[in-house]
């Protein structure tokens, strides 16, 4: 599986201090290699009412998620937005 970041999100990614930002890339990876396993855990859950087929959430920390799109033909996990809790689901486009 291929790990690609929408604009929106690297620059959400950006907004973050360079710590948070290793972590977020190191979870990244993490979910991109072991996606199989974590789709049924609490960690990733998939969105209800959204426009798109295959599109996810995934808790990186307490307070930071990352939506996320996975695009069957190509088995790639497009990352949509990154972000804190509270803002994440605000303005998906």
């Amino acid at each position: 599986m291929k790990l690609k970041y929408s604009d929106r999100a690297v620059k959400d990614l950006k907004s973050f201090p360079p710590p948070d930002r290793v972590l977020i890339a190191k979870k990244l990876e993490y979910l991109c290699e072991n996606f199989e396993l974590l789709k049924d855990s609490k960690k990733v859950t998939r969105l209800k009412g959204t426009q798109y087929d295959n599109q996810y959430r995934f808790v990186i920390a307490k307070k930071i998620r990352a939506l996320f799109r996975i695009i069957d033909d190509e088995i790639v996990l497009l990352v949509l937005r990154i972000g804190q809790r509270k803002s994440i689901y605000e303005d998906k486009q």
